[in-house]
C-alpha cells in the first residue's frame, strides 16, 4: 500500500540562477534560521496556549461549581419553608437531596482557589460554609426534626445565615470572574508577543537581503523562502500510513493558495487493531498557518476518541462538545466524516458531520454517495446517526473535501455531477483513482482551482471469503 500520498500546489516557483554567488549562499542560511524560529515559535506559542486553555477550563468548572451550590442551596432553604408551612414530608425529599450534593461539589472549590492563590476568596470559602454548617444545625435541623424553638426566633437565624452566604457567594464570584479575565488578558498577551517577534524577525530578514542582494535577487529569495515554508509545513502536517492488511491506500492534496500551500483540508487512516482501521476526511472553515495547525489538533483528538469509542456516531458527538470549549472561536466549525472499517466482517460503519463528498464504488462499478448523518460540528449540538454498510474485495471508499465537488468550470458549472461518472469509470489502485480525478479536476478547472482538494482513497483487498 501508499504510506504517503500525493502533494500538489497549483503553482510553482521556478528555481533561479540565483544560488551562483556567495551573497546569495548567505541569504539561502538567513532564511533557514528564520524559518526554524517561525516554526519553533509557532509551536511554542501552541503549547502556551494549551496550558492557558486548560486553566481557563478550570476556572470555568469552578464557577459552574459556585453556581451549582447556590442553586442547591436554594433548594435547600426553599424545601425547609415548604416543610415549615405545610408539615408536608414531600417538601423533605428535595432537602436530603440537595444536601447530599453539596459537600463534594462544594470539596472541589478550595484547590482550585488555592492554585489561583486567591487568599481573599479561600477566606470567603471557609465562611461559606462555616455559615452554611450553622445553617443546618442551627436552623434546618431542628424544623426538619421538630425540636426547634420559637418559629420567629429560627426564621431570623436563618435569614442571618443566608445571608451570610449569599455575600461569601458574591465574594467568590467576583475573584473567579477576575482572575478569568485576567488568564484571558495573558493569553492575548502571549499571542501578541509570538507576533512581534515574527515580524521582527521579518524584518530583520528583509534589511539583510537588501544587504547582500539587488532588488531583483531578494525578490527571487522570498519566493523561494515562500515556497520552503509551504513544502515544511505542508510535511509537517500530511499523513503517512501504517501498513494495514487488505487494503490498498492513495492520497492527494492540491492547494489552491499559490503562496502557502497549508489550509484546513485533512484525512487520516489509522490502524485501531488488527482487523479495524480509522478513516477520517475533514474540512476546517478558514485558512493559513492557523487553519493547518488545527487540523493537527484534529487528527490526533479523533485518534484518541476512536480508540476508545467504536461508534462513529459517537466519535462525533465527543468532538462536536470538545470542539468549541477548545478552540473557542464561534466563527470556526468543520464537517467531517469518520468510519471505522472492520476488514475481518467485511463492514464499514460511518458518521458524517456535514460533509457529503465520499462515494463508495462497488466492484461492479456501481457508485454510492454516502450523504450527511449529522449537522457540521462546532454550529450546534445535535444528534448523529452512525450507518453500517457491507464491502467486499475489490470495493473503493473515496473521501474528498469540497474542493473537489464544488470545483467549477469558466461556466460557472459544479463539478459535484460528474464525480460518481468518473469515480465509476476508474479502476484500478486507489492512487491511480486519486489521481485520475485529480487530473481530471484540474482539467475541468482550467488548473484555477478556487479551493483546497484532499483526497484518501481505499481499495478494499483480502476481505474474508464471503465477501470475496
Amino acid at each position: 500500500m501508499h504510506g504517503r500520498g500525493s502533494f500538489v500546489p497549483m503553482k510553482g516557483f521556478p528555481l533561479r540562477s540565483i544560488f551562483r554567488s556567495a551573497g546569495t549562499l548567505t541569504a539561502t542560511a538567513i532564511l533557514i534560521f528564520a524559518l526554524i524560529v517561525a516554526v519553533s515559535g509557532t509551536f511554542s506559542t501552541r503549547a502556551e496556549l494549551h496550558r492557558a486553555f486548560e486553566r481557563e477550563m478550570r476556572i470555568q468548572t469552578g464557577q459552574l461549581s459556585l453556581e451549582s451550590l447556590l442553586k442547591l442551596q436554594l433548594d435547600e432553604e426553599t424545601s425547609v419553608r415548604g416543610y415549615t408551612i405545610t408539615h408536608d414530608d414531600a417538601f423533605l425529599q428535595p432537602y436530603f437531596a440537595a444536601a447530599a450534593k453539596f459537600s463534594p461539589l462544594d470539596a472541589g472549590l478550595g484547590p482550585l482557589l488555592r492554585a489561583e492563590n486567591l487568599s481573599q476568596a479561600s477566606a470567603a470559602l471557609e465562611d461559606f460554609r462555616s455559615a452554611h454548617a450553622a445553617w443546618h444545625r442551627d436552623v434546618a435541623d431542628p424544623i426538619v426534626h421538630s425540636r426547634g424553638g420559637p418559629q420567629l426566633d429560627l426564621e431570623k437565624r436563618g435569614k442571618l445565615l443566608i445571608d451570610q452566604e449569599r455575600t461569601d457567594a458574591t465574594v467568590l464570584e467576583a475573584a473567579l470572574a477576575q482572575r478569568a479575565d485576567q488568564v484571558g488578558q495573558q493569553t492575548q498577551d502571549a499571542i501578541n508577543y509570538s507576533l512581534y517577534v515574527r515580524a521582527f524577525w521579518l524584518v530583520v530578514f528583509g534589511l539583510l537581503a537588501i544587504l547582500f542582494n539587488m532588488y531583483r535577487s531578494r525578490l527571487n529569495r522570498e519566493l523561494e523562502e515562500e515556497r520552503t515554508v509551504t513544502q515544511t509545513l505542508q510535511r509537517a502536517f500530511e499523513s503517512e500510513f501504517e501498513p494495514i492488511e487488505g487494503s490498498d491506500v492513495g492520497s492527494m492534496y492540491i492547494s489552491a493558495d499559490v503562496h502557502a500551500a497549508v489550509g484546513g483540508d485533512m484525512f487520516d487512516l489509522y490502524k485501531l487493531g488488527d482487523h479495524r482501521a480509522l478513516a477520517l476526511i475533514a474540512d476546517v472553515s478558514g485558512k493559513g498557518v492557523d487553519a493547518a495547525v488545527l487540523t493537527a489538533f484534529i487528527k490526533f483528538t479523533i485518534r484518541g476518541i476512536a480508540l476508545r469509542r467504536g461508534d462513529p456516531a459517537d466519535i462525533l458527538s465527543e468532538f462536536n462538545t470538545a470542539f468549541p470549549r477548545t478552540v473557542r472561536n464561534p466563527y470556526l466549525f468543520v464537517s467531517m466524516f469518520v468510519a471505522i472499517i472492520d476488514f475481518q466482517k467485511g463492514s464499514l460503519a460511518y458518521a458524517s458531520g456535514g460533509h457529503d463528498s465520499v462515494y463508495l464504488r462497488r466492484s461492479d462499478a456501481s457508485v454510492e454517495q454516502l450523504m450527511p448523518t449529522g449537522p457540521i460540528l462546532g454550529v450546534m449540538e445535535e444528534a448523529f446517526e452512525s450507518r453500517t454498510l457491507e464491502i467486499e474485495a475489490g470495493d473503493t471508499l473515496l473521501l474528498a473535501t469540497d474542493g473537489l465537488t464544488e470545483a467549477r468550470n469558466a461556466a460557472g458549472r459544479f463539478y459535484a455531477d460528474d464525480v460518481a461518472s468518473i469515480v465509476s469509470q476508474t479502476n484500478g489502485t486507489a492512487q491511480h483513482t486519486v489521481e485520475v480525478l485529480t487530473q481530471r479536476v484540474l482539467e475541468y478547472t482550467g488548473n484555477h482551482m478556487t479551493d483546497d482538494l484532499a483526497m484518501l482513497a481505499v481499495r478494499f483487498e483480502g476481505l474474508p471469503a464471503k465477501n470475496a
